[in-house]
Formats: C-alpha cells, structure tokens, sequence
C-alpha cells in the first residue's frame, strides 16, 4: 500500500504561573495507509564520492574499489548514479547514468584505473558531486564519502563555501576508514548534509557498511520534506532537534516562510520510518487559568513546484496552580533531554581525556555511563566500557582505561549522538 505521515506531540501542557519554556516531543512516522504522491523511483540519484589521496594507497583503495564494484550491482535498474573520486581535486569517473546492466559494466570498468595518490581537498570532491547531483533536480538525491585521512586546513573556507551550496540539494552520509581521519570533519560535512557518521576500523569491513548504506538510500521515496513551525507572536524557539534516531540540532537550519513560521529541513524520508523531534518555545507567561497554542508543527515537502502538507501536530500551554499537574515531567521529554545529556558528557568527557584531564575525563564518562544505564541505552553503553572500567552502573562510579585502541574511542565519538528509543511500559 503507499504510504502516509503521521505526526503526534507528547508534552505536559501544564505550566505554572510565570513559566515562559513549553517543551514537546513530535513524534513522526510513515505507515502504509491512505496515498500520498511520491518521488517517482525512477527518480533516485546515489552518489559515491570515494577518498583517492595517497594516504589510500593499498589494501584500502583495493578494498574501496571492490565494494563499489559490489554496491554499483546491488543498484536497481530505476534508479541513476555516479562516481566521484578525489585527492587534491576530483575526477568524475562515471557521470550521471541510469543503472542498467550495460551502464554498470562500463561503470565497473571505469573503476579499475583508478589509483591512489595526491592531497585532501574534500571541498573539490563535494563541488564536482553537486555539479553532477544538479543534472537531476527533482531525484531523491542522496550521496556516500569515504575517506581514510583529514582534509588539508587551508580547504576549510572553501570547504565551508561548498556545504552551504550543497545544502538542500542532496543529502551524505560520511564513512571513515581507519583511524586517521578526523570525527569533527565528517561531521561537519554529514550534519550539514542531513547524513551520518560512522567510523570503518577496517577496510575489509567496507563492502558490508557500502551495501547497508545503499539499501537505505534506496528505501527514500519521499524527497525534501520540511518541517514547518508556527509561533505565536511574541514567541521564541530555542530550540528544536532531531532526537532520534540521531540527535541533530536543527535550530541555526531555520528559513523563515512567512512572519512567525519557519521551515527546518528533515531530508528525504523511507518506507516505515520514525523520527522523534524535542522542540522547546519560549512564550509570553500566562496566568493561571489562561491556554494558548504555543505551536503548530506540520510537515510539508514540494513535487513539481506544488506544496503538500502531509502531517500536522498542535503544541499546547495551559497556566496552572495545581503543583500534582504541573510538576508532572512527560516521559518522552525526561528521555530525550536525557539522551542529549549524555551525548554531551561524553563529547567533553572525551575531550578532557585527550588532553590529560583525568578527573574531569572520569566525571564526564561516569556520568555517562550512568546516564546510559538509565536510559537503557545499551549500544552506548557497550561502547563506553571500551574506555573505562565501570564499577558501579547505577551509580556511574568508573575508572579510566590506561590502554585504549583509537578505533574504540573514536567509535564511541561517532555514536555518541545515537539515542534510544523511549522503553515501553
């Protein structure tokens, strides 16, 4: 059956008198059910980008080049792709074709004069790929990077140049191989670009990550879709993230529409898929007994120059004396301010260990650990023993490993921003 968007707010609307914070958790998830009109599949544009620099040199450009080969047939024949590789600048190796069989032999053999040699200017590598995503402005356009070592610094300008052009025309998920690249680099470019980012401690590990990649681009059938935020007049956001699957601040992303309504850009988005989103707006306090509509947030997304609405939720605020009511925290809002929580002490708790904090490194990290016990985050928990021994859980009493791999600490950076769903009663 086609697909259809479905969004609900989870929040305590009852404030007490003078408080001006309302917080909510949006909930937005695609079911099968009534239509809704989609990007045609024929209409689906998958980008590889691949890291060709010298740093790249032997079992990694071999392992690169053959899970390519692998991903290039795995494409289904609807959809339209290219390759792009890039060291000191980028070379198309392959334009924009559509996947059939011919295509794809021709494409493979391409692959096999590729070597590895130069610099690192990613900005060069994401121009080229924006030139070819352009060719195919009404696809689901959606783009893969790998690379095994860090940009050159004096590409940062023109590196920032090049996200700001390509943000909105395709989406990036960012991979790197090894132990040599740098997180903040990458996720500069895959939060820019609404993708993810996650580290290869091997390279024969590429291949699975490519194919796992892939199926997910290919699963998008809706693309661009924004969500939409009315405030009252006089009202502030603060702030509103993606909290799951990710932690993604959006707020700096808003585009003004109209007076009081912004758009936040949510990407392209698949087949039985959910997101959950923490807004928090600040009003003008009521007294007791006064309601207002702090918020109306929708879901929108353009077909062929025509804007859908395809989902909406209300936000609301009710001033009150009664405590039992208003001190009531909503589940949904403790577990995610939580999750956010704990992406946080680990990024510091991380920094403080790089530069030889140990005390602060282990408060952070404890904290963490507690934090993810408590929220029954067990993949992030999992990740945190790699760089400290846990005593107590509960209590997040830890100490700090001597010896840690780089690929444990550099995993637990990546993932950091990785949240749990809320546990069900």
């Amino acid at each position: 059956m086609p697909n259809q968007f479905k969004a609900e707010v989870f929040q305590n609307q009852y404030l007490p008198q003078g408080t001006k914070e309302v917080h909510a958790i949006m909930t937005v998830s695609v079911e099968e059910g009534e239509s809704i009109p989609v990007t045609p599949s024929s209409q689906r544009l998958f980008g590889i980008i691949c890291d060709t620099s010298g740093s790249m040199g032997g079992g990694k450009i071999l392992s690169a080049r053959e899970a390519i080969v692998k991903v290039v047939n795995l494409l289904p024949e609807n959809a339209h792709f290219f390759i792009v590789t890039g060291a000191s600048r980028a070379t198309v190796v392959f334009p924009v074709s559509q996947a059939t069989p011919e295509k794809k032999q021709n494409a493979i053999a391409s692959l096999r004069n590729i070597t590895a040699t130069g610099g690192t200017l990613m900005s060069t590598w994401l121009n080229e790929a924006l030139t070819q995503f352009k060719k195919m402005p009404n696809a689901v356009r959606q783009a893969l990077l790998l690379t095994d070592g860090q940009n050159d610094d004096s590409d940062e300008q023109k590196l920032q140049t090049v996200l700001q052009q390509c943000e909105g025309i395709f989406q990036c998920d960012c991979r790197g191989v090894g132990t040599d690249w740098r997180v903040s680099q990458l996720q500069l470019i895959a939060g820019k670009l609404l993708g993810t980012t996650d580290i290869i401690p091997n390279a024969s590990m590429i291949e699975a990550d490519f194919q796992a990649i892939l199926e997910k681009a290919m699963s998008k059938d809706v693309s661009d879709v924004a969500m939409r935020l009315w405030t009252p007049q006089g009202a502030r956001v603060l702030y509103c993230k993606q909290v799951s699957p990710d932690i993604v601040d959006l707020t700096n992303r808003a585009k003004p529409v109209k007076p009081q309504i912004v758009d936040y850009p949510t990407g392209a988005w698949g087949k039985k898929e959910s997101r959950d989103y923490h807004f928090c707006i600040q009003v003008n306090p009521g007294n007791v007994g006064d309601e207002m509509l702090a918020g109306r947030a929708s879901l929108v997304y353009t077909l062929n120059g025509t804007e859908t609405k395809i989902a909406e939720a209300r936000i609301l605020a009710t001033w009150t004396d009664d405590d039992a009511k208003s001190t009531k925290i909503d589940r949904r809002v403790a577990h995610y301010t939580g999750q956010a929580e704990l992406a946080q002490s680990i990024q510091e708790g991380l920094e403080a260990r790089a530069r030889g904090d140990i005390e602060v490194a282990t408060a952070k990290l404890g904290k963490a650990v507690k934090l993810a016990h408590e929220s029954g985050n067990e993949a992030t928990a999992k990740l945190l023993k790699t760089v400290v021994d846990i005593e107590d859980a509960p209590t997040g009493t830890v100490r700090l490993k001597r010896e840690v791999a780089k690929e444990d600490a550099m995993a637990l950076e990546t993932r950091s921003t990785k949240t749990t769903r809320i546990p069900k009663n």
